[in-house]
């Protein structure tokens, strides 16, 4: 299933300074994995680290404001308090934000 409600938290403040420190978006994205029955990290499937337009971002599936709003209050707060770009996710087709039904 393809989420097309998805928020870009982008690894940039409104100032077009980066937000230190520079893993803060593997920190986060990891914090909600988990290790798959073949010992690999498996992000969750609303928190996907990837790279928009040459920048590293976090891609946010509205939808874990449902499954887990506690994450996404905090990711989102997170986000608002250190000044980041937000932006909508327009990425279509194969480069959407892929979701396995719960």
């Amino acid at each position: 299933m393809i989420l097309k409600n998805c928020v870009v938290i982008e690894g940039v403040k409104e100032d077009g300074n980066r937000l230190r420190p520079g893993d803060w978006i593997e920190r986060l994205s990891s914090s909600l994995a988990s290790f798959g029955h073949d010992h690999r990290l498996r992000y969750d499937a609303c928190v996907q680290p990837c790279i928009v337009e040459g920048q590293k971002c976090l891609v946010v599936a509205r939808d874990l404001s449902e499954r887990n709003p506690a994450a996404y209050d905090f990711i989102m707060d997170f986000a608002r308090s250190n000044q980041l770009r937000l932006q909508l996710d327009r990425r279509e087709d194969e480069r959407a934000l892929q979701v396995q039904p719960a």
